[in-house]
C-alpha cells in the first residue's frame, strides 16, 4: 500500500494599501499596511519519506536551503527532530515576485502541516513565533484573512471587511525588487500610519483614504505599470493600486462581472479573478 500524500493549498495576499512610516537604526523600514489573504493559491503534496526533500513545478525557484519552504522546516524540525521525514512537492501558480506572497504562504504551510502531522500542538501564538523568523509576512499567514499590520509587518491585528468585491490581478513581467523599491523611497515622503478603524467606518469600505506609497517611486521608473492601474480606475474599479512594491497591480471591483469585463483589456498580461478570504 502506498504512503499516503496530502495536499495543501497555500493561498495568495495583496496589500489591500501600505504606507511607510519611518526607519529603525538597523535599516529596515517601518510600514502600516492591510494584508488581504485571498483565494489565488499554490499546492504542496506531502510525501513520507526517508529524508527531507523538496521539488517544484517551476524551474526558476530554487529547491535548495534558500527556499522558504526549506527554512521553515528546517524551523520545525528543531522542535521534533526524530519526527518522521516529508518529500514535498510545489506545484507553483502565484506568480513569482510579483507582490503577492507566494513563497511565504508556502513556507507558513509547511509549518501549520508540520505543526499537525508531527503533534506538536503548538498554539497560534507560538506558531507565529516560529514564522517570524523566516519573514513578516510567512506569521501573517499562520492566521491569515484580514490584518492590519505595523512595524516592519510583524505587528499584527486581525480586522474584517464590512463588504464584498472582486478583484483583478493584472501582474505583468517585470520583476521589481522589494530592496530597491525600500532604497528609492525618501522619508520626505512618509506619512502617519493609517487608522484601520478608519478604512472601514460605518460598514463599508472607504477606499477614498486608500494608496500605496511605493508607486511613487515604481510608476516613475515603470510607468507600464502606473498605465496599467490607470486603465483598471477606467473601467470602474472601486480602488485601484501596486500590491506590495509590485509588479502586480489589483483592481477591486463591485461584482464579478464588472472585473470580468474589465479583464478584456489586459490580453497581453497574465491575469488573475480573485476574492478575498475573510472567514
Amino acid at each position: 500500500m502506498p504512503d499516503q500524500s496530502f495536499t495543501i493549498r497555500s493561498n495568495a495576499k495583496i496589500n489591500l494599501c501600505l504606507r511607510i512610516t519611518g526607519r529603525l537604526p538597523n535599516g529596515y523600514h517601518t510600514l502600516s499596511s492591510v494584508f488581504q489573504e485571498i483565494d489565488l493559491y499554490d499546492t504542496l503534496i506531502f510525501t513520507p519519506s526517508d529524508t527531507y526533500s523538496l521539488c517544484c513545478d517551476n524551474s526558476d525557484i530554487p529547491c535548495d536551503d534558500s527556499n522558504l519552504c526549506s527554512r521553515a522546516y528546517r524551523e520545525m524540525k528543531q522542535l521534533a527532530p526524530r519526527s518522521t521525514n516529508w518529500h514535498i512537492q510545489l506545484q507553483k501558480n502565484i506568480p513569482v515576485g510579483a507582490g503577492l506572497g507566494g513563497g511565504s504562504s508556502n513556507a507558513a504551510a509547511v509549518i501549520n502541516f508540520l505543526n499537525e502531522r508531527w503533534e506538536l500542538d503548538l498554539s497560534k501564538s507560538e506558531l507565529i513565533r516560529v514564522a517570524a523568523r523566516i519573514g513578516a509576512d510567512v506569521a501573517f499567514y499562520i492566521n491569515g484573512k484580514t490584518q492590519g499590520a505595523e512595524g516592519i509587518g510583524d505587528k499584527l491585528q486581525p480586522l474584517t471587511l464590512p463588504e464584498s468585491f472582486t478583484l483583478l490581478l493584472v501582474c505583468p513581467t517585470i520583476h521589481i525588487s522589494t530592496k530597491w523599491a525600500y532604497q528609492q523611497f525618501t522619508l520626505t515622503k512618509k506619512k502617519e500610519g493609517y487608522k484601520f478603524s478608519d478604512l472601514f467606518e460605518s460598514g463599508r469600505i472607504h477606499w477614498e483614504l486608500f494608496e500605496n506609497q511605493f508607486e511613487s517611486v515604481v510608476f516613475p521608473t515603470y510607468p507600464e505599470i502606473g498605465k496599467i492601474k490607470t486603465l483598471l480606475q477606467n473601467e470602474g474599479a472601486l480602488y485601484a493600486g501596486l500590491s506590495g512594491s509590485g509588479s502586480t497591480v489589483f483592481g477591486a471591483f463591485k461584482n464579478r462581472y464588472d472585473a470580468e469585463r474589465a479583464q478584456k483589456q489586459f490580453k497581453n498580461h497574465t491575469t488573475f479573478i480573485s476574492f478575498p478570504i475573510n472567514n
